[in-house]
């Protein structure tokens, strides 16, 4: 995701240095105009992965305690809401009781750090079978595992693709399919998760 910003990011501040700020040259074309969002996408995902840091910081050590780990923290708007997600597991797996377990111990805890300024819905989750992988740990956990990668832009006109994971690095993610091995460049990666036969 970090990777992903840099270049969003990148690229926006490339067209306000090429165009100037200012009304008159932003509304230069139509088709100008449509990046313009990518400068504000930016901002506000910068402000929700640092909320999702602190967020993950504070409730570590009191959910390890409590016999968890946690797996993912996500902060979202979905609609008119916003919902703070904590995906919380262990070697025994998760029931409903374990996430009201762990709601119950963090949520004063959130309230008085309020790290979160606008009103949300806390939700305590297992991530499940097809979890998400958004992170290096969650790629050094998925090493010789099946995962299935959504692209941006297509390779070899296929615009997904499923695969072990064989290696990684912070530019590119290794797989290896039915039929080749395949490197593909982590900026090009719109979503990442664990795949799983039905």
């Amino acid at each position: 995701m970090a990777s992903k910003i840099v270049t969003i990011f990148s690229k926006t501040i490339a067209f306000f240095w090429k165009k100037g700020y200012n009304n008159k040259d932003i509304k230069s074309t139509a088709e100008e105009w449509k990046q313009i969002p990518l400068f504000w996408y930016v901002i506000r995902r910068l402000k929700l992965a640092n909320i999702e840091e602190k967020v993950e910081e504070l409730v570590t050590k009191p959910i390890n305690d409590l016999g968890y780990n946690v797996y993912d923290v996500t902060y979202t708007k979905e609609g008119k809401d916003n919902y703070l997600r904590i995906f919380i597991d262990n070697e025994k797996g998760i029931s409903l009781d374990d996430c009201e377990k762990v709601n119950n111990a963090i949520t004063d805890m959130l309230d008085e750090a309020n790290y979160i300024k606008d009103q949300y819905f806390l939700e305590v989750s297992s991530p499940g079978i097809e979890r998400h992988i958004r992170k290096e740990k969650h790629l050094k956990e998925s090493i010789g595992k099946e995962i299935n990668i959504k692209l941006f832009k297509a390779i070899e006109k296929q615009k997904e693709v499923t695969g072990i994971l064989k290696s990684f690095d912070e530019a590119n993610i290794i797989i290896e399919t039915e039929t080749q091995e395949l490197s593909i460049e982590r900026k090009n990666i719109s979503l990442m998760k664990l795949a799983y036969k039905w």
